[in-house]
């Protein structure tokens, strides 16, 4: 090992935990490390495990095996520790991410997805003595997935199995119980980093900006972020490392940079070129302004870095389960994300941090993110635990439970695609996990080659297993006949393709060939609708598209490339729902036909019979369907009877009950049925709107079909149906319709307000002492007592008292207007009457 080498190592904080860490191995067999980021865990702990530095045995024989997030911080990794030991990648440090291996004979360094396919087919790992997961702070799906596994195959089969779970922040309290499991906390090895004082300049814009808003960042903060970066490079010494959410936005602002003359701007994120990566982790002849993503935080230390400039913005995985959509969205970093940031600026010397944002606001951040099992799509989650042989997780050991709602969503997609049956994985499902690419893709990968050709099945799902690169159009055919041209690749995201392209091919069997080669958009359109089926379009009449899953989409306003094809039917490969809009965006879509969409989408196609109430009325007809989108109706003769009466059931839940035709009579009825029902309780049945809506269907006639039928119901016979026979029997004593008051009359019984009403004139009762109570005497029926005109006089229920008290005053008020009428000084003794009396001969 060169001298200069050496001195490199020495200079790494974490050496001084070495010795703690490899005891607390040899006692426990796991250990937590906590050391911050640039204090070399990621590459000196690894080569001391291995026994790789002077003096200094292997922990045990057997790789050592170093677990990144990303694939970046792999290769960068086992670059830094092949540079450490003199060496060249691929002697005694390797790695492996999807598509590129270089094996290490002692250490290699791996992502998360690659061990993961490593453990389904060799859960024991027979010539490892030990697991580094580094960066596991970050809470990544893959990460926690895999530890889960690594921690099962430490119980079951290797309890030899070292393992050590890295983390860059100080919070290690959860990662210790959960390795340490039954047997208490797992041990703890911290590590200081020598770090330098950071100064915090605050520089919010100078007036508030819009919040982002899904992947949208308001073009006026990234202005803002170049401006500080400018003032950076005045202000203070050093390059510059500038963090800002996405590819998209670090190209604007390196492009908002390209005058730059004092300083190299470097762009740094998961799709940038080997050389460029190469650049940044080497320190420059000039000054450098490094833009990055938040691959920057921990993974990657950056040298010659002594300033930050923060724009606070990061992106988390959104997934709407309903709709079948996924995508990324911009949200606030947390405060734990911009100490990480800020610390980058005091690895090497005293530093400074810019931050786009207020002291007051840095207060109302987020303490940390959340953890990705919380926001992502499971279904590559639910596949993995199911070839495990876990499917519901309740086994693994996981710092947080997977959602059940999301876990139902995924568990969905793979039993439509036949990856999982009764929850446990099938041998098909299996094959698809073995892909290493989402379960979807997969299935397209495996299902697509037998119908566009094994090249072509791999051309279209490599494309679709990465976002599209920067400047692609929405047109995903015209994208993928760009890239498969003769050549060398024109760019980074081109030789990633290519190398996916013959990956993805070699995991296919030979005999996927199809006897012939179809069209681009038919091979491309197949493709895309096997993966994602329920986002297959049809066009609408005003220009946009409703998807197989119900969901609205439109083309990109103004830059569209589909919309002068002005096509009948899409195959949506990326697309995005923003929040609160009703429909998706289409981000890459094919052009389809509908053979293609019956074809592809096949799962989906049904034909029922429908028979609903619609537009006012019910509609009974065959209707085939491809999800939510209908491909032809036609109308049903002889519909089944009793779904037509369920749909005007339906019908008058939302038109009411005034459909039907409300005779007084029936209306009567009704309100004497409600007075006993209140009165008497059960069994007199209720006979509000709500009751006779649930009892529809026991009195709308056999014979109704259509609205119109509705209007002839003959309604007083079907609330008499509703009455038990006991109650029928009891109708008119318990709440009669009329009542013979002492003149002989028959007055109506007035039952629609709260008591019984009987209005009658008042010359008619002479002589009654007391109105009857109605409901077996429950209730006294009130008596409007009328002038002869027919006005009301006075209002009782209690008809004793008032010939005694209220009868004098009315007397004495109407006995002059009405001098016709008998007004006896005592009505209880005074003879009824409904005429009055004959008028007197001159």
């Amino acid at each position: 090992m060169h001298t200069v080498r050496r001195e490199a190592l020495s200079a790494l904080p974490v050496r001084h935990a070495v010795p703690a860490l490899r005891s607390a191995l040899s006692d426990r067999g796991v250990a937590v490390l906590a050391a911050p980021p640039g204090t070399g865990k990621t590459t000196l702990v690894p080569l001391a495990l291995a026994g790789l530095l002077d003096g200094e045995p292997p922990h045990e024989r057997g790789q050592v095996i170093v677990v990144e997030p990303r694939r970046l911080a792999a290769r960068a990794a086992a670059r830094r520790m092949a540079w450490l030991l003199g060496e060249r990648v691929g002697d005694r440090v390797g790695f492996t991410v999807r598509g590129e291996h270089r094996r290490g004979s002692r250490v290699q360094v791996v992502t998360t997805g690659v061990l993961l396919q490593r453990l389904q087919h060799d859960p024991e790992l027979a010539d490892v003595s030990a697991v580094m997961l580094d960066e596991c702070h970050e809470r990544h799906l893959d990460a926690d997935t895999t530890l889960a596994f690594l921690l099962d195959v430490r119980a079951a089969l290797r309890p030899d199995l070292c393992l050590v779970a890295a983390s860059a922040t100080a919070d290690t309290a959860p990662w210790s119980r959960l390795l340490g499991g039954d047997d208490g906390s797992a041990p703890v090895v911290e590590t200081q980093a020598a770090l330098h004082p950071v100064e915090v300049v605050w520089a919010p814009p100078e007036r508030p900006l819009p919040p982002p808003h899904g992947m949208r960042v308001d073009p006026a903060l990234l202005a803002h972020v170049a401006g500080l970066v400018r003032r950076a490079l005045a202000e203070r010494d050093g390059d510059v490392l500038c963090f800002l959410p996405g590819v998209g936005e670090i190209a604007r602002v390196a492009g908002t940079l390209s005058d730059l003359t004092s300083a190299d701007v470097l762009q740094v994120h998961g799709q940038a070129p080997p050389a460029v990566q190469d650049a940044v982790l080497a320190p420059g002849e000039r000054r450098r302004v490094v833009l990055a993503t938040s691959v920057a935080e921990s993974s990657l230390t950056v040298p010659g870095v002594r300033v930050v400039v923060d724009s606070g913005l990061a992106r988390e995985p959104r997934t709407d389960h309903a709709r079948g959509l996924g995508a990324l969205t911009t949200v606030r970093a947390s405060r734990a994300a911009a100490e990480q940031r800020a610390g980058r600026a005091g690895r090497e010397a005293p530093g400074a941090v810019y931050r786009c944002w207020s002291e007051a606001e840095h207060e109302r951040l987020p303490g940390r993110p959340r953890p990705e099992i919380e926001l992502a799509d499971l279904a590559s989650f639910a596949l993995q635990i199911a070839c495990w042989g876990d499917p519901g997780a309740r086994d693994l050991a996981l710092l947080d439970p997977p959602p059940e709602a999301a876990l139902r969503a995924a568990r969905s997609t793979l039993t439509a695609i036949g990856a999982v049956e009764d929850g446990r994985a099938t041998e098909r499902g299996r094959r698809l996990a073995r892909a290493g690419v989402h379960p979807r893709l997969a299935r397209a990968l495996l299902d697509g080659a037998q119908q566009v050709g094994r090249r072509t099945a791999a051309q279209i799902v490599a494309l679709l297993s990465e976002p599209p690169p920067r400047g692609a159009g929405d047109d995903l055919t015209a994208t993928w006949r760009s890239l498969r041209r003769d050549g060398p690749p024109a760019d980074a995201h081109a030789a990633r393709w290519r190398d996916e392209v013959r990956r993805l091919e070699q995991a296919l069997p030979a005999d996927s060939a199809p006897v012939s080669r179809p069209a681009d958009d038919v091979a491309a359109g197949t493709v895309v609708a096997l993966a994602f089926p329920e986002r297959v379009a049809r066009a609408r009449p005003g220009g946009d598209y409703l998807m197989a899953s119900g969901t609205g989409a439109a083309l990109l306003a103004g830059g569209s490339a589909l919309a002068s094809a002005r096509a009948g039917w899409l195959a949506i490969a990326v697309a995005d729902r923003p929040a609160g809009a009703p429909s998706a965006r289409v981000r890459q879509a094919v052009v389809i036909d509908e053979d293609v969409a019956r074809l592809a989408a096949a799962p989906l196609l049904q034909v029922a019979e429908e028979i609903e109430w619609r537009d006012g009325d019910v509609i009974a007809r065959r209707v085939e369907r491809l999800g939510a989108i209908e491909l032809s109706a036609r109308p049903l003769t002889a519909p089944d009877p009793e779904l037509v009466r369920k749909a005007l059931t339906q019908g008058l839940r939302d038109g009411g009950l005034s459909l039907l035709t409300w005779t007084p009579a029936a209306t009567a009825l009704r309100e004497r049925l409600a007075f006993c029902h209140n009165a008497l309780g059960d069994p007199w049945p209720a006979v509000d709107d709500a009751a006779l809506l649930d009892h529809a269907l026991d009195w709308l006639p056999a014979g109704a079909r259509r609205r119109a039928d509705l209007a002839k119901i003959d309604v007083t016979a079907a609330l008499r149906g509703l009455l038990p026979w006991e109650c029928a029997a009891r109708l008119d004593e318990m709440a009669p319709e009329r009542i013979e008051v002492p003149s002989g009359s028959r007055i109506r019984v007035d039952y629609s307000g709260e008591r019984p009403v009987l209005a009658v004139k008042l010359q008619e009762l002479f002589g009654w002492a007391a109105a009857p109570a109605l409901a077996g005497g429950r209730v006294p029926l009130v008596v409007h007592l009328l002038s002869p005109a027919g006005r009301p006089a006075a209002v009782t229920a209690d008809l004793g008292s008032f010939w005694k008290e209220g009868y004098k005053a009315v007397r004495a008020e109407l006995r002059g207007r009405y001098p016709r009428h008998p007004w006896p000084e005592d009505p209880t003794r005074a003879s009824p009457t409904r005429r009055p009396n004959p008028r007197r001969r001159p």
